[in-house]
């Protein structure tokens, strides 16, 4: 298991984690084998190999930027986002109660129990087209604060095309 870290708890079953850094986490249950999970990891090595290539590819298509890029995606965040959304609430005629813009690393978009919203400004690095959905699905979580069926319809409603727009921000 040379190059992946273990972390045991409480949990039930063994889980696998390739972090954005291309690292393996092992979680483990507390009385779980060392061979037991010598071979999980053996079992899931093909998937390990698979998630740390598109972590690469990710890391690659989207290198962490340097500080004149970050204050160019952090301006561009503000001046666009608030009128994106703007925009969208009127059109699905649901009001947020505010915009947060944030530095977020692993979520484009957030919404709150009180329905302000929250976008990183990383989400500026990718195209119009995925930021739009980004909005969309944000403002559709002050209808439905879960991923249920009818969450999706809603989205489905304003942004037919959403499954294509959603897949830009995977890669």
């Amino acid at each position: 298991m040379d190059g992946v870290k273990l972390i045991r708890s409480r949990r039930r079953t063994l889980g696998l984690e390739v972090t954005r850094e291309g690292n393996v986490i092992v979680r483990a249950p507390l009385r779980t084998s060392a061979a037991t999970i010598d071979q999980f990891v053996r079992d899931h090595a093909d998937w390990i190999e698979k998630a740390k290539a598109r972590q690469r590819a990710r890391l690659e298509a989207h290198p962490e930027p340097d500080e004149a890029r970050r204050e160019a995606l952090l301006r561009r965040a503000r001046e666009e986002l608030p009128p994106k959304v703007t925009f969208y609430a009127q059109r699905m005629g649901v009001v947020p109660t505010g915009i947060t813009i944030t530095a977020a690393r692993t979520r484009f978009g957030s919404c709150s129990p009180k329905n302000r919203l929250c976008f990183s400004w990383r989400l500026m690095d990718y195209p119009e087209e995925a930021i739009d959905y980004v909005v969309v699905h944000e403002l559709a979580h002050i209808v439905h604060k879960n991923h249920g069926p009818q969450f999706w319809a809603l989205v489905e409603r304003y942004m037919p095309d959403y499954r294509a727009r959603r897949n830009m921000l995977r890669g």
